[in-house]
């Protein structure tokens, strides 16, 4: 899959890269991409919820009163889960919602990811971005020039700028991630993947590296 690189103004610059068929090109598998969703959005889940058994409310231990003879039912104490402000019966406990999922199939549902987005011509090349100073408006000028200012994207780099970082934390639907960070959900939820040109060229090498 060729493509053509960008200059941060959204004109071409002559130069193109060629990123790997079996990478960008393969025929997406729609099954092992829900799963790796799946996985990411239930490894966000904290999973602190918690409510009070009738061991752990207030309240005396003793029986409310006698078992028969009262015409009325039986009762225990007052941490009854039938009275307000007794325990809750079978209520949420603090737990994990992670699985596992094979590095193979991990991997599989990335360049699927990956496939769709190729097919869909939702990726750009751009050159390297370098920004002095953390600059929003910079960023903002650069998605205009790209005609994605109104789309959800997600700008790929293969090393940590501050600045780059910093000027895009503020635009609600613009995320910069690393290379080797880059994660099936933010494929598929970004619009658009924008590859900077060391990026891309990385993919073109076949060394990109494993998240």
């Amino acid at each position: 899959m060729q493509l053509e690189i960008l200059n941060i103004k959204g004109e071409k610059t002559g130069k193109t890269v060629e990123l790997p068929e079996d990478i960008f090109g393969i025929e997406p598998n729609d099954h092992v991409i829900y799963l790796a969703v799946k996985q990411y959005l239930a490894a966000q889940r904290q999973g602190t919820h918690k409510v009070k058994t009738r061991a752990e409310v207030h309240g005396a231990s003793r029986k409310l009163h006698k078992q028969k003879g009262t015409g009325g039912s039986r009762k225990g104490n007052i941490r009854n889960p039938l009275y307000k402000g007794g325990g809750t019966i079978f209520g949420p406990k603090p737990h994990g919602y992670d699985f596992k999922l094979n590095r193979k199939v991990k991997d599989l549902a990335k360049i699927s990811a990956l496939s769709h987005k190729a097919k869909d011509n939702a990726i750009l090349v751009v050159e390297d971005v370098t920004i002095d100073t953390p600059k929003t408006k910079q960023v903002v000028n650069m998605m205009q020039a790209l005609q994605i200012a109104n789309k959800k994207a997600i700008i790929v780099t293969p090393d940590y700028d501050d600045n780059l970082f910093l000027s895009t934390r503020n635009i609600p639907n613009i995320a910069t991630t690393l290379l080797a960070d880059i994660n099936t959900y933010e494929i598929m939820n970004a619009d658009v993947l924008v590859l900077t040109e060391q990026a891309a060229k990385i993919f073109a090498d076949n060394e990109v590296a494993e998240a």
